[in-house]
């Protein structure tokens, strides 16, 4: 086997190593930007039931009576709202804050909404959310 003479790193080792680093270092930041990037190309039109999400996973609660009675209430309180589409539940939100105060008095009834689709962990999110007016 080869022995080195000495213990001090050969220049090549040196550039190797750095260039590894350096490329560890920078790759999380090209992704993330490329993530970003593609997210921005993701604008759909969803159309749906607007709902309380609270009441919807934890008893289904859908329709207008509902809607009206106990789920604008809930999202005028703050909690969080969204749409089903096609058996599909959303999480609503406007551009990076709740939309609640223009969401509530559609609550059971059906709209479209023009926004990003995201999803992640089983959680699937329309974000910069607008009301499409037809």
């Amino acid at each position: 086997m080869f022995k080195p003479t000495n213990n001090r790193p050969s220049v090549a080792k040196i550039a190797v190593v750095t260039t590894f680093i350096a490329a560890l270092a920078v790759s999380p930041l090209a992704v993330a930007q490329e993530q970003h990037g593609a997210d921005t190309a993701a604008s759909k039109e969803v159309t749906g039931e607007v709902i309380d999400m609270m009441c919807y996973v934890d008893h289904n609660a859908v329709g207008e009576k509902h809607g009206q009675a106990c789920g604008a209430k809930c999202v005028k309180g703050g909690g969080p709202v969204g749409i089903v589409s096609d058996g599909k539940a959303y999480l609503v939100v406007g551009e990076h804050k709740p939309m609640n105060d223009q969401l509530a008095e559609y609550c059971g009834k059906t709209i479209t909404l023009k926004g990003k689709l995201a999803e992640r962990g089983g959680i699937a999110m329309i974000e910069n959310a607008e009301i499409v007016k037809k």
